[in-house]
């Protein structure tokens, strides 16, 4: 069974990988926004790509850094990314942040200067890859991620855990409107024999 979905909404059957908390730090500024459009894009040296629109403070702080960092939140924050993520840095306080305005706690990176948001699940620091053309014309960043964190209770030796995480720990995938899903429960499959 099937039926036609319309073109501007198609994106949303591709859009449930983990939503990620941007972040970034640039001339004492520092922001953080919500994107659900990453991925990551090379194993050795690992790279990632991410979505910033050009509308968003962020954005100006990752290309005058040349870097940022990716956080994976979890259930337990999903107030906390849509509250980052529906309201520009540019509507706040001059000299206010979005750590400040909604009481996010953070911690320094090793290798970047943008902070990194507490409590969430993986955080990956990232150098930006220059690439003017995409970054102008489709919104698109590439980084090199130079070191990257996980919270061993969920992912550890390679692999996110197999026990069942406490639902409040397990990922967010935003699905629009407000919805998200988080992962579920672990399963194997075997692949299809050979006809």
């Amino acid at each position: 069974m099937r039926e036609p979905v319309e073109l501007a909404t198609c994106y949303r059957l591709l859009n449930h990988g983990p939503t990620v908390l941007v972040s970034a730090a640039h001339g004492g500024r520092r922001n953080i926004m919500a994107a659900a459009w990453s991925m990551p894009l090379d194993f050795d040296p690992p790279k990632v790509a991410v979505v910033i629109d050009k509308s968003t403070v962020t954005r100006g702080l990752v290309e005058g850094a040349g870097s940022f960092a990716l956080n994976v939140p979890t259930r337990a924050q999903a107030e906390a990314t849509l509250a980052v993520g529906g309201l520009s840095a540019a509507a706040l306080p001059p000299g206010q942040d979005k750590f400040e305005a909604f009481g996010l706690a953070r911690f320094e990176a090793s290798r970047i200067e943008a902070p990194l948001l507490e409590g969430c699940a993986a955080w990956l620091e990232c150098r930006l890859l220059p690439e003017p053309h995409i970054q102008q014309q489709y919104d698109l960043f590439l980084g090199e991620v130079v070191a990257a964190w996980a919270d061993p209770r969920l992912f550890a030796n390679g692999h996110w855990r197999d026990e069942a995480a406490d639902p409040a720990q397990r990922t967010l995938h935003y699905v629009a409107g407000g919805r998200f899903f988080s992962t579920g429960e672990p399963f194997d499959a075997k692949a299809l024999p050979l006809r």
